[in-house]
């Protein structure tokens, strides 16, 4: 099993030291771990052409969505993380994750996923709201943690100083090591994902 953990953040720094505490629970249980760095590359926004619809991938592939999108049925569990900028995650890990789970959403649901955020002071709740909505909208088991999945620190020093923080990230890898060894349990003991509905669209104004 294996857990891909996405850095959103231009630095490495605070958002990185983050997931690699969970990074490193998760391998402290068993799970093998990838991290990738997507926040130092310029990502564009979706366009929203649908093209993805017709031919199951990106129309835009000068970026990291389809390498990534591409490659998803090689993990089990993702982790999302980013620095909180103006209250909300970094543009380039809300372009990456629109255009993603818009264009390989299939790939995704069903498989655990969790998020965290890294800010100096404020914001933290707000951002990790944010990026909760993508797994809720896509049928991913949401992991969590002892609290809300925040560091705080200007630099990866104070974030190792934000004891409650790293403490936080190790239980968030730990219960995701747990829910993938019992899915995987339950595999081999034939229960399966519950059967999607085919998706009802309503609109409001009519």
């Amino acid at each position: 099993m294996k857990v891909l953990l996405i850095n959103g953040s231009p630095r490495k720094e605070c958002t990185y030291t983050a997931l690699k505490e969970v990074a490193d629970a998760l391998e402290a249980e068993g799970i093998g771990t990838e991290i990738i760095t997507i926040g130092n590359r310029t990502i564009a926004g979706c366009s929203a052409c649908k093209s993805c619809k017709k031919t199951g991938r990106c129309i835009i592939d000068n970026d990291p969505v389809h390498d990534i999108g591409s490659r998803l049925e090689l993990y089990d569990g993702f982790i999302f993380g980013s620095p909180v900028y103006y209250a909300g995650p970094s543009g380039q890990l809300q372009a990456f994750m629109d255009r993603l789970f818009y264009a390989y959403g299939a790939m995704l649901r069903g498989k655990p996923a969790a998020c965290v955020v890294s800010c100096r002071r404020g914001g933290a709740s707000a951002a990790f709201d944010r990026l909760n909505k993508y797994f809720a909208i896509n049928d991913m088991p949401i992991v969590t943690s002892q609290y809300w999945n925040q560091v705080h620190g200007g630099n990866k020093e104070e974030v190792v100083q934000d004891v409650e923080g790293m403490q936080t990230m190790r239980t968030l890898g730990r219960n995701m090591a747990w829910l993938l060894k019992c899915i995987d349990l339950g595999k081999k003991n034939g229960i399966v994902k519950p059967e999607r509905e085919p998706t009802t669209l309503t609109n409001f104004i009519r």
